[in-house]
């Protein structure tokens, strides 16, 4: 007799827009209910395919919430569940230890969270089922920086053994270290499958008798979460083979789009250009929404006209966007630099090019001006906008290098076109 679940993590209900709520109200009211939208799926998704259990390998909230509004809708999803005898498994992540929700919210019997100790809950089974072993852990607290994997209990002998962590394994850019440990330490515990929670990208290590995966987000709150997200239909079939199926679950799919324009001569090219690239883009998707940002680069003569009136183009593409259905434009990004080289004006445009280049962006001065500016425009704003200009000092770093060399191909740009005559 199989077994069977649907293996989620990182879902992150009711999280808070930031930035795209600073843009476009009505773009943001899409992404702020995507999230449940999301989790909605995944129910229907353990309804439709009849599995035993859910397993959510932590961060189900956002943080400290403390919104009656969540704890109804979980209750409500989660009331499908135990309707349709679906057992659900559920870990508190570094964001579900902030939470009040999870320490109130009461759960039917169906549901076993786990606690800050680690537990193997034993499932009944009918007869000719082979026996399934759970193992879980949860931290009461956000920091986790040493591996875990120490406090799981050994497999229980003759049974399929499932463990739920929420890890970094051994980090990846843009999340903490949270209790961090290898593939190969989860090897070794001797489980059958690891359902890990943490990185919001799927990953998945897997052989016939074992796998350990990390199912990803399943539902992209902005551009840095961009491309398909899913979760993990799990099948463990008589013989204790396992098999992995990734479903898709987001509603609305951030991706960027890029759009090269070298060959372009005439604006309304550049128009139709980014138009047919959004339109391949949209009929490739399997999200009910895309939201796209475009990020337009080249070398053109149309260069300066392009950056000058990014906002003429977004309008365009946003209009598009429109008419095609359920495609919004989340940025438009330019970054296109007039030609240089055998084909380009040689001139005074390219000396300046080439003084700005070998001297000034690698100067000590110019970067400490440079950094200091944006160390006071980063001052000016709200603690919760201050990563826009990095998560860490090499991140702030690069921007700021992008910034200086997008503001010269701006100067440039402008010079040659002749607005600087």
């Amino acid at each position: 007799m199989v077994y069977r679940f649907v293996h989620t993590a990182d879902i992150h209900l009711d999280s808070p827009l930031r930035t795209l709520a600073l843009r476009n109200a009505e773009l943001s009211e899409l992404i702020g209910l995507a999230t449940r939208r999301s989790f909605v799926r995944i129910i229907d998704l353990c309804l439709e395919e009849q599995v035993d259990a859910l397993i959510i390998a932590g961060d189900l909230y956002d943080g400290d919430q403390t919104s009656m509004k969540t704890a109804r809708f979980l209750a409500e999803q989660i009331g499908r569940l135990n309707e349709a005898g679906i057992r659900a498994f559920i870990i508190r992540g570094n964001h579900d230890a902030l939470s009040k929700i999870t320490a109130e919210l009461v759960m039917p019997d169906s549901v076993k969270v786990f606690g800050s100790v680690a537990e193997t809950i034993s499932i009944d089974r009918a007869p000719g089922g082979f026996p399934v072993a759970i193992h879980g852990l949860s931290f009461a607290k956000p920091q986790a920086p040493e591996s875990l994997l120490r406090h799981y209990a050994v497999p229980v002998p003759d049974a399929v053994n499932i463990g739920i962590m929420h890890t970094s394994l051994g980090g990846a850019a843009g999340h903490d270290l949270y209790a961090p440990c290898s593939v190969a330490d989860l090897r070794q515990a001797g489980f059958q499958y690891w359902a890990l929670g943490h990185i919001h990208k799927r990953s998945a290590a897997e052989d016939p008798l074992s796998a350990i995966v990390m199912p990803g987000i399943p539902q992209g709150r902005d551009i840095n979460e961009d491309g398909p997200k899913s979760v993990s239909l799990v099948t463990i079939r008589d013989d204790r083979s396992i098999v992995v199926e990734e479903r898709r679950t987001a509603v609305a799919q951030f991706e960027r789009l890029a759009v090269d324009i070298s060959r372009v001569t005439e604006w309304r090219d550049v128009v139709l250009e980014a138009k047919r690239s959004l339109e391949r883009l949209s009929s490739a998707m399997s999200a009910e929404h895309l939201v796209a940002r475009i990020e337009v680069s080249g070398a053109t003569e149309l260069a300066w006209r392009i950056r000058r009136d990014v906002d003429l183009l977004r309008t365009e593409l946003e209009t598009h966007g429109a008419a095609i259905g359920n495609v919004w434009i989340e940025k438009v990004v330019t970054s296109p630099v007039a030609p240089t080289g055998l084909d380009a004006r040689p001139g005074a445009l390219d000396e300046l090019a080439s003084i700005i280049d070998a001297e000034i962006h690698g100067s000590t001065e110019y970067r400490d001006e440079v950094r200091s500016i944006a160390d006071e425009l980063r001052g000016q704003l709200p603690a919760e906008l201050r990563d826009i200009f990095g998560k860490d000092e090499a991140s702030f770093e690069n921007l700021l290098a992008q910034c200086a060399k997008d503001g010269a191909s701006q100067v440039l740009a402008r010079l040659r076109g002749g607005e600087g005559e």
